[in-house]
């Protein structure tokens, strides 16, 4: 009986409407006793007021179904994109109630203000939709969905406490993934910013004979076929397949520098999934290494359909380290584990040319083996002041270390290319449609 008691009080709340009734009574009380002509009124309100407060504690406890919740929450939430959660309401009152809900997000997203206000009718549904962005992978974990319900006379709440999902875990960025997908399987990548790139001279794998069209190279066309068909042949060509494409991600601490609430490793992680699905897509085979102090993960190159799962699996454990990395130990790995020629795009950042020159003997030893791409970044925040206008005496020297550390980074695009290796300079909000582009340039160019 005790702990029936408790859990029934525990689940009341006293609503604003209940104090400004109670706060009326004692006005009346107050007057009462100044103007006798009241007489018995105080009493007569603050009876009746008892007397509905009594009536909707019944209304919110008598009924055996109440309010069904349900909060749908996906299996795992992509990172750096909206995941859509859904909490679904349904009302079994035989009148209308009004619900105030609290969800319990995990604390990574830091909102406790997470509050939503809904009126339901008899056997009335609705669903609520909310976004959420995480911005590190790893294990959320959610809490109660809890309402509070209330019956038109809305002097108590009643608090329903729902269990939620429990862990969820954060992926890298599955839901951009698929968006590329689609759009490199049908040829549509220019929507989001991937550039045509024109190709220069054709491939030699050959595709099929078709028939000639206004536009086709004359010099490919096959005279054998068309004496056999009495009608102008060409031989199709398609770019070369079942390539290498190796993304090789740094976790050194260059890579622990935040953007938009994101580390410059999950932006890299995200390019490097998108780009080896593209990759898949392209029938080319996609393999990943990650670098600290020492090689950690090597994926080796393929393209089964299992492929992007296995890399998916690997880059979602994935965090920063706090030592430099060990280019030596980098590119001994490669030599062991790249039997063929491959394309390289190596992510990493520099923040000064000496940095960049630490590292460049190694880079250059790669590069002879391989076709290096080094992707590293815009320092966004030094570009933004060294294009503002300098109003005093310290607003110029700002301007100028920004400024400086500006032509350093391009400084850096120079070194590489004087060495025979790619480069791309990126802000991090660009980066995948950066690195992709150059990929589908590379192909086209036959550069690998």
């Amino acid at each position: 009986m005790k702990k029936l008691f408790r859990k029934f009080y525990i689940n009341l709340f006293l609503e604003s409407r209940l104090f400004i009734a109670l706060g009326t009574c004692s006005a009346l009380f107050l007057f009462a006793f100044f103007l006798p002509i009241l007489g018995d009124i105080p009493y007569i309100a603050f009876g009746v007021l008892l007397l509905l407060l009594l009536v909707d504690i019944y209304l919110l406890h008598s009924a055996k179904k109440t309010v069904f919740l349900r909060r749908d929450v996906p299996e795992r939430l992509s990172n750096g994109d909206d995941n859509e959660l859904k909490i679904y309401l349904e009302n079994f009152y035989p009148f209308q109630v009004s619900i105030g809900i609290i969800d319990e997000i995990p604390f990574q997203f830091q909102k406790r203000d997470l509050w939503f206000n809904t009126t339901l009718k008899p056997r009335e549904q609705k669903i609520i939709n909310y976004f959420l962005r995480p911005t590190k992978r790893g294990e959320y974990d959610f809490g109660f969905t809890r309402l509070f319900v209330k019956s038109p006379l809305a002097l108590v709440s009643r608090r329903f406490n729902v269990a939620g999902a429990g862990m969820v875990p954060v992926y890298p960025s599955f839901l951009k993934l698929r968006a590329y997908e689609l759009m490199a399987i049908s040829n549509r990548l220019t929507d989001v910013g991937i550039k045509k790139i024109r190709r220069v001279g054709h491939s030699m794998e050959f595709d099929q004979v078709k028939n000639y069209v206004a536009g086709d190279d004359v010099r490919t066309v096959n005279w054998k076929a068309t004496a056999r068909r009495s009608d102008l042949m060409v031989n199709s060509y398609t770019e070369e397949r079942s390539q290498h494409i190796y993304c090789v991600i740094d976790k050194s601490r260059a890579m622990k520098m935040p953007f938009e609430g994101m580390s410059l490793l999950d932006y890299a992680i995200n390019a490097s999934l998108i780009l080896s699905s593209v990759a898949l897509v392209k029938q080319d085979k996609a393999g990943l290494i990650t670098v600290a102090e020492k090689t950690k993960n090597v994926v080796l190159a393929d393209r089964r359909p299992t492929q992007l799962n296995k890399i998916m699996e690997v880059l979602y454990k994935e965090k920063t380290r706090y030592l430099e990395t060990d280019m030596e130990a980098l590119f001994v790995s490669l030599r062991s584990v790249l039997k063929q020629r491959s394309l390289v795009v190596f992510f990493t950042n520099f923040e000064s040319i000496s940095a960049l020159e630490r590292q460049l003997p190694y880079l250059k030893r790669i590069a002879k083996y391989h076709l290096l791409l080094v992707v590293f970044f815009e320092n966004t925040t030094l570009k933004a002041l060294s294009n503002e206008d300098a109003k005093d005496v310290e607003g110029i020297y700002i301007k100028t270390i920004a400024e400086k550390f500006a032509y350093e980074k391009r400084l850096m695009v120079r070194e590489l290319t004087k060495h025979g290796i790619l480069s791309l300079l990126t802000a991090p909000q660009n980066l995948t449609v950066n690195v992709v582009n150059r990929y589908l340039a590379i192909k086209a160019r036959q550069q690998l």
